[in-house]
């Protein structure tokens, strides 16, 4: 699958096939289908240069931990697992 990298600094919003858009902040890469990289909107901005299309091989490793797959982030609030206490203390 190949990756696109945004190369200015401000956010994009870049336009897929199908209607989708994919976000990229300043110095990210994302990855796109194959058939996106010849859609015509994402040319342009190649061409421009605000984008560069990066093949899956040349991209950098995640490091020495590789891809967390499958990890869950647990935001908000605990267990749940505790009373929960009201009124006057």
């Amino acid at each position: 699958m190949p990756a696109i990298s945004n190369k200015t600094r401000k956010p994009l919003s870049i336009p897929l096939p199908g209607g989708k858009t994919l976000h990229l902040g300043p110095g990210k890469t994302g990855q796109i289908g194959a058939s996106a990289v010849d859609y015509a909107q994402v040319r342009k901005l190649v061409e421009a240069g605000e984008i560069e299309v990066v093949s899956e091989d040349s991209r950098p490793a995640d490091g020495p931990g590789g891809a967390r797959r499958g990890s869950t982030s647990r935001h908000g609030y605990g267990s749940g697992s505790g009373s929960r206490r009201s009124g006057d203390r």
